[in-house]
């Protein structure tokens, strides 16, 4: 076949033109690039068979990842003791132990920063445990009055403990000791009527020990009790429109890293209310009935070098509650093995290189 001489000096000099056209074009750098795309939440570990929902964590002294099950899977409630896994750095399981003198019902856990006693949250059993984490012998640590809902835990520089009521709208207190425990706080902003139904979830101080701030899951929102020399003052809401704020972690800079269970994600937010990052997401399934990345996030810690922040996924279907479907109760329920996940800390802000 012959070819037109013209043509094809004419298509010559088009390609020549784009091609340069193309090469001029400015490309996203690569913090630009970052910037449209969530990091990651990756699997940490997998429950043992016939585990429930995991929703407490804590990373221990030393480096092991310790989780509390909240007694529910797909098929609604279970029964007989609570139950603790330890994992190592690594993800492998180290041990399965039954928390005595529980309900199965577990949420919030720690390991106080001066005894090192582990506390464990006693949801169905209105109380707070100390827990030995190789045997399971428990004891009561402290106890409340009142048709409670105790969840999150957290600590101040002088051993005090305090823990969240989602029911009552409380934060009690206690010392290092444990004891019965007094109402440091009561206000409406801690109580909700929306959806899941839990007030006052998760609890962290700023490092100045100025502000105590506590997730509200119901209302969407972080609420902040200021604290003048140990003394609440009034609560006040910090910032709204995170859906299903659950368990709260505060990193060196005073950002607050958010399990947004209803959002399947984690929102970082700065010491001013401003969105950092939203990161990991639900990806679907396996055809084992695993959860890819988040579902239904609940409890955030970070490993003990930083490099990382571990998350519970519940994924509980909010229907076994007699509750109007969610997004993801489907998916919920077709869960069969329940699963830690870890996301990398180090994230190019929102913004960050752009004009």
């Amino acid at each position: 076949m012959r070819i037109n001489q013209s043509l094809w000096n004419k298509t010559s000099i088009a390609v020549l033109m784009l091609s340069l056209a193309l090469a001029a074009t400015p490309r996203a750098s690569g913090e630009d690039r970052t910037v449209s795309t969530r990091e990651a939440a990756e699997l940490f570990a997998v429950l043992p068979d016939g585990a429930s929902g995991p929703e407490g964590l804590t990373v221990g002294p030393d480096g092991n990842v310790y989780v509390a099950t909240f007694g529910f899977n797909a098929a609604g409630p279970v029964t007989g003791l609570g139950q603790l896994y330890v994992f190592n750095r690594q993800g492998k399981l180290l041990r399965n132990v039954s928390v005595q003198s529980s309900s199965p019902h577990l949420l919030g856990i720690a390991f106080h920063p001066q005894t090192g006693a582990l506390l464990v949250i006693d949801f169905g059993g209105g109380q707070v445990l100390r827990v030995d984490p190789f045997t399971g012998a428990s004891s009561v640590f402290m106890t409340v009055t009142g048709s409670s809902g105790l969840n999150g835990i957290t600590f101040d520089s002088a051993g005090n403990v305090y823990v969240s009521d989602s029911a009552q709208g409380i934060i009690w207190k206690t010392g290092a000791n444990g004891g019965p425990g007094t109402a440091w706080v009561t206000d409406a902003l801690l109580t909700t009527a929306g959806v899941p139904p839990f007030g006052a979830n998760g609890v962290e101080f700023n490092h100045e020990e100025t502000t105590l701030f506590v997730a509200n899951t119901g209302n969407d929102a972080i609420v902040q009790i200021p604290v003048n020399n140990g003394t609440p003052e009034k609560p006040v809401v910090f910032v709204n429109s995170i859906n299903g704020a659950d368990g709260i972690a505060i990193d060196a800079h005073d950002n607050l890293w958010v399990a947004a269970n209803q959002n399947d994600e984690i929102d970082v937010v700065s010491p001013t209310g401003k969105l950092l990052a939203r990161l990991g997401d639900f990806e679907g399934l396996t055809r084992s009935g695993t959860p890819r990345g988040l579902l239904f996030p609940a409890s955030p810690a970070f490993s003990g070098n930083g490099e990382f922040i571990y998350v519970t996924n519940l994924a509980l279907d909010l229907r076994i509650f007699g509750l109007a479907e969610a997004v993801d109760s489907q998916w919920c329920a077709q869960v069969k093995h329940y699963t830690v996940s870890r996301i990398r800390t180090r994230f190019t802000p929102l913004g960050a290189g752009r004009d």
